[in-house]
Parts: structure tokens; C-alpha cells; sequence
């Protein structure tokens, strides 16, 4: 970092340089930061003359995913959960294959043979005549809650180990540009040229593929989120028509839950070995899969919905959705998290003063 600093190469590639030039000395905190406003894109490795085979042997994108990674272990919630990290891939794989098959041996044991292999109209509300509504809500408001207390106590201790106040998460312009950095991807530019990823070449692939992925995500959410106020307020049972606001969300996001996890693999199959952390290469594409995988399964129900391969459908979907859900706090959907809370600090320091230690100058 202090070489960095000296030399100020990389000042305009990211918002790494930036913040490290704001500080002239780097303790625990100041790593923890860097690495999670880190986008991993490898851009300054390739520009930088003291990176291998120098002897100074500079590697900022290797440095900076180490750190990472004991982040994700580090602030997981409950602790003793931790250790999926080290073995994340297997987890995420085996949550994919287990719970389908829960799923699958539940609904066959509550409904008649007749129903879960049965053939069922859409207007007859087919999905719940397999699963109760009931029940179908009851597993994934657990899920959704025992999610969204893992993260929030991992945000929690991540933002105290960075030495801020809690208030200071909830700054309103800071977390406004927070969420228009985020949702832009704006550190991944490169400038208007895109970043060296999978190679030195700049290239703007990453980031397409990651915008498929994460809007992708959110009109799939935006479709469950629509389905409940139909359910819940209107008294209109799922599947819906084919052009119903549900299922045209649940489409398009399908869409980019198939092309985005898929360009994302590629990339990182591709992508240069020299900059590439390969401890985290099965929290990366089994995290991708189960996307992939979500998507896939979504489209295969959408299709035979009114077959008598529904009940099996609808199953393997629910269940897959289910490991996605229960794997999310231990596997590479928690950079979000972290990434978000970095930009939030980001932005509130580009409002501080710098302050130099005037002392020792």
C-alpha cells in the first residue's frame, strides 16, 4: 500500500487508490475496507511495474481477495457456521441436491398420489392444491428471516470493526451514492474502456454479464414481491396468465438469471490464473449455478405448470430456491453486503477532511 501510495499509478482506475492515498498508515481496519471497495477487476496488477515478477512483487487483486475471503468467514452469523466458507462449494452443492429432495419427499407425503402426479388447470390454483399456501408461506418467511438476521449481525460487526458509529451506516447522501455506485457498477468501467478482465484487454463483459445477474435477481424478486399483494390483498391464487405482471417480471428476470451466471463462468474460466484467488473458485461457481439453476427450474414450471410433471416441478424449484436461500449468508452473495457498506464509507470520506499525521512529516 505504501508503494502504492508513492507511486499513485492507479489513482483513477477504481476507488481503491483514492481511499489509499487519503490514509499514510494501514492497520486491520484499513485493509478490511480496501479489500471490500475492491472489485476484484485486476487492472492495476497488469498496469503496475512493481507486480511479479518484480521483486517488490505487488499484487493488489490477490492481496485484496485474501482479505475478502477471511471477511466472509470472519463476520458470518451464527459463528459456528463459519467453517462452510472452507468448504462452501461442497455445502452449496449438497444444499442443492438435498433440498429438492426434502421438498419432493414432503409434498409426495401431504398430497394425494392423485394430486402430486396429477395434470391441473391453472385457473384450479395448481400450485397450492400441491403445497398449501399456508405452508409455502410459513417455510420461506422463516428463511427469509433467519437470512436477513444473518446478514444484518454480520453488517453490524463489519461496520464496528471499520471504526464507525452505527449512525453513520444510515447517512442519507452517503448511502444515496452508495446505491447509484452499486447498482452502476461504476468502478468497473475502467474509464469508459471496461477493466482487464479475464484479461489485460479492457473489456466492459464483466460488468454486462454482472448487471444480467443482479437485475436479473431483482425482478425476480419484484415478481414474488407483486404474486404476494395479488395472493394477499386481491384474493388471486398463483399461476398466473402468461402476461400477468408476475410472470412477465418473473420472465425477464428469469432471462438474466440464465445469460448472467453463464457469462460470469465463462469469464472466470478464462480469466487470467495470475489474478485469480482459486480458494474461492467453488464459492464462485457453485453460487453462480444455484442462480442458473433457480432460473432454469423457474422456466421448466412455467412451462409444464398444467402437466402432470407439475408436482415434481414444483418441488425441485422450491427446494432449489430454498438452498439459495439458506446457503446466501455463507456464500458469495455476502460481498454485496460488505461491497455496499464499503461504497457507504467511501462516500462519506470523500466529505471528510484528510487527515495527515502532521507529526510525523
Amino acid at each position: 500500500m505504501r508503494i502504492c501510495n508513492a507511486c499513485r499509478y492507479c489513482e483513477g482506475f477504481c476507488a481503491v487508490f483514492p481511499a489509499m492515498e487519503r490514509r499514510m498508515e494501514f492497520g486491520e481496519k484499513d485493509l478490511l475496507y480496501l479489500a471490500n471497495l475492491c472489485h476484484d477487476c485486476g487492472e492495476c496488477y497488469y498496469s503496475c511495474q512493481y507486480a511479479p515478477p518484480h521483486e517488490f512483487a505487488v499484487h493488489i487483486p490477490q492481496t485484496m481477495a485474501e482479505i475478502r475471503r477471511q471477511t466472509y468467514s470472519e463476520y458470518a452469523w451464527p459463528g459456528a457456521l463459519k467453517g462452510l466458507f472452507a468448504h462452501n462449494g461442497l455445502a452449496l452443492a449438497l444444499g442443492a441436491l438435498i433440498a429438492p429432495l426434502l421438498f419432493m419427499t414432503y409434498l409426495y407425503a401431504v398430497a394425494a398420489p392423485g394430486v402430486f402426479f396429477g395434470a391441473h388447470a391453472v385457473a384450479d390454483g395448481a400450485f397450492y392444491r400441491v403445497m398449501p399456501h399456508g405452508a409455502m408461506i410459513a417455510v420461506f418467511l422463516l428463511l427469509g428471516i433467519g437470512v436477513a438476521v444473518a446478514f444484518a449481525a454480520g453488517l453490524w460487526r463489519f461496520w464496528r470493526d471499520l471504526g464507525e458509529p452505527l449512525a453513520t451506516l444510515f447517512d442519507g447522501k452517503a448511502m444515496q451514492q452508495a446505491i447509484v455506485d452499486a447498482m452502476t457498477l461504476r468502478y468497473l468501467d475502467g474509464g469508459g474502456e471496461g477493466c482487464a478482465y479475464p484479461d489485460e484487454v479492457p473489456s466492459t463483459a464483466r460488468r454486462t454479464f454482472h448487471h444480467l445477474t443482479f437485475y436479473g435477481f431483482l425482478f425476480c424478486f419484484a415478481a414474488t414481491s407483486v404474486a404476494a399483494v395479488y395472493h394477499n390483498l386481491l384474493g388471486w391464487q398463483a399461476p398466473y396468465a402468461l402476461l400477468s405482471v408476475p410472470v412477465v417480471f418473473g420472465t425477464i428476470g428469469g432471462i438474466g438469471l440464465l445469460i448472467g451466471p453463464v457469462g460470469l463462468m465463462w469469464l472466470k474460466i478464462a480469466r487470467d490464473p495470475e489474478t485469480q484467488d482459486r480458494k474461492q473458485s467453488g464459492m464462485d461457481t457453485t453460487f453462480l449455478a444455484m442462480l442458473f439453476l433457480t432460473s432454469l427450474t423457474g422456466f421448466l414450471l412455467l412451462i409444464l405448470r398444467e402437466s402432470s410433471a407439475m408436482g415434481v416441478v414444483l418441488a425441485i424449484h422450491l427446494g432449489i430456491v430454498a438452498g439459495l436461500f439458506i446457503t446466501m449468508p455463507y456464500g458469495k452473495f455476502v460481498h454485496a453486503i460488505y461491497r455496499s457498506a464499503a461504497l457507504v464509507l467511501n462516500a462519506l470520506e470523500k466529505r471528510r477532511p484528510v487527515k495527515l499525521p502532521v507529526g510525523e512529516i
